[in-house]
């Protein structure tokens, strides 16, 4: 298992932090892990499923641009 830290996890997602707190808050994405008073991190294969998730998604809307 591997944790993912703030930058690491923007260089994923691309949100900003503010977002992803408010996308965590909402239910909407994968929950920190307290590691400390001043730190967390986030499981990497839980953010991974979650863009696997946005990517399926995608593929499986029909384009309508035609």
């Amino acid at each position: 298992m591997r944790l993912l830290s703030k930058r690491q996890l923007k260089e994923l997602v691309l949100y900003s932090p503010q977002h992803v707190a408010r996308l965590e808050a909402a239910g909407r994405f994968p929950k920190r892990v307290k590691l400390g008073q001043c730190r967390v991190g986030l499981i990497e294969q839980e953010v991974l499923d979650w863009l696997q998730k946005r990517i399926q998604r995608r593929e499986n809307t029909p384009d309508t641009s035609q």
